[in-house]
């Protein structure tokens, strides 16, 4: 890992540039009272503040939902980073553990939530968020909860069933956590990023606008990797040139989530709109990129092996689904496919989608598909004889995109 980096302003507010310590984060506006919970919630609206967990959706909204439904809420901080790709949550919750926090008490206050979990699998990050317990006790009732780190282990549902005591697996929907979720409470799952900048919003509400379009996002590839925080909008080359990925052919969008990109990668923004029109997605922010020798195929080929091997195991569909894609990438890497594995693979990327429990199948859907919308010669290739990159034997673990905490 080479480091962090930020894009951000000097003397404008970040995520990287924020005090980390207990002494200093008070006097920068943190663990101020919440004088108007309903005004923080205006706030966050105003400022468009989308949550940072993979799928985007608006906090305030959600905030809402938790707030309005009948019962008690209750409040979670997910620090279960599943994308191997992904490092900016365990690094906020190993650095900026007192800023989490605050943002989970100024979640509380807006909901009306009396009790709070902090849901997290590393061990550094647990260490930290106790001791920033321990230095700075919150008027909220806070629990930490520790699970095994999975690719599943922080969909908000398996996040709900391992604080109730449950395996950390996906369950069916509806209901969902904001109608019923710890202990049958309404609850609110909202990633550490979405809580942090949260704190910041609250600290500093004249520039909510700027906090709230700023994206924590892991870059990484043949060039090493770097934690960066970008205004929304950046073009992806910019990224990648100041990153050292300058020479690369091709970005694997949103961790696992969002997709190959090829020609044109370099224009896209960073922003969900934007990648969602290009067909891809920002997911949690991680970007994987494919340098010359990297080969394509074999890179699609060792994501969805590994989403298959992580698949919960719980929903046939995926099992199946999940399967058959990675054997067939499989074949087709080797130069064993047979004529019609490409026109399966089509139609099974088509099918797929949205029939999990939750959005593992999507992510190995979406990655065969780009792979053939953005790489058919490639792919064509492959079917009469397998490349150097192809010859080696396929790993399981996610290594190619794997990336360790600053």
């Amino acid at each position: 890992m080479t480091g962090v980096f930020s894009l951000f302003p000097e003397g404008r507010p970040g995520l990287l540039a924020a005090p980390g310590d207990p002494a200093s984060y008070p006097a920068a506006g943190g663990h101020a009272p919440p004088a108007a919970p309903g005004r923080l919630l205006e706030l966050i609206a105003e400022a468009g503040l989308r949550g940072r967990g993979g799928a985007g959706f608006p906090a305030a909204v959600k905030l809402r939902a938790v707030r309005d439904a009948p019962g008690r809420p209750v409040v979670v901080a997910n620090g279960e980073e599943g994308e191997p790709g992904s490092v900016k949550d365990r690094w906020l919750l190993r650095h900026r553990p007192h800023m989490v926090l605050d943002g989970l008490r100024l979640a509380a206050a807006v909901t009306g939530a009396a009790r709070g979990y902090v849901h997290l699998s590393d061990a550094a990050a647990e260490r930290a968020v106790r001791q920033a317990l321990a230095e700075h006790p919150s008027d909220l009732d806070v629990e930490v909860v520790r699970t095994e780190h999975t690719y599943v282990a922080g969909e908000e549902t398996a996040v709900v069933r391992r604080i109730d005591g449950g395996p950390a697996l996906p369950t069916a929907k509806p209901p969902r956590p904001f109608e019923s979720g710890v202990g049958g409470a309404p609850t609110l799952v909202a990633n550490v990023e979405t809580l942090a900048r949260i704190a910041l919003i609250h600290a500093r509400p004249d520039e909510a606008a700027d906090i709230a379009g700023t994206h924590l996002v892991t870059l990484s590839g043949a060039a090493g990797a770097t934690l960066v925080e970008a205004p929304a909008g950046t073009h992806l080359k910019v990224l990648a040139d100041l990153c050292g990925h300058g020479r690369a052919q091709a970005v694997l969008l949103g961790g696992l989530f969002g997709g190959l990109h090829g020609a044109g990668w370099r224009d896209l923004p960073l922003d969900h709109d934007g990648l969602s029109a290009a067909g891809g997605a920002l997911g949690c922010g991680a970007l994987h990129f494919l340098h010359p020798e990297d080969c394509p195929v074999a890179v699609a080929t060792e994501a969805v092996t590994y989403l298959a091997a992580q698949s919960a195991r719980q929903c046939g569909v995926c099992v199946s689904g999940t399967g058959a894609l990675a054997r067939t990438l499989v074949a087709v890497a080797r130069g064993e496919a047979g004529d019609d594995a490409t026109e399966q693979l089509r139609r099974w990327s088509r099918q797929l989608p949205g029939r999990g429990a939750c959005g593992l199948l999507d992510a190995a859907a979406r990655i065969v598909a780009t792979l053939l919308t953005h790489f058919p010669d490639r792919v064509d290739v492959h079917r009469a004889a397998a490349c150097r990159a192809c010859a080696v034997p396929v790993p399981h673990d996610g290594r190619r995109f794997t990336v360790r905490v600053p």
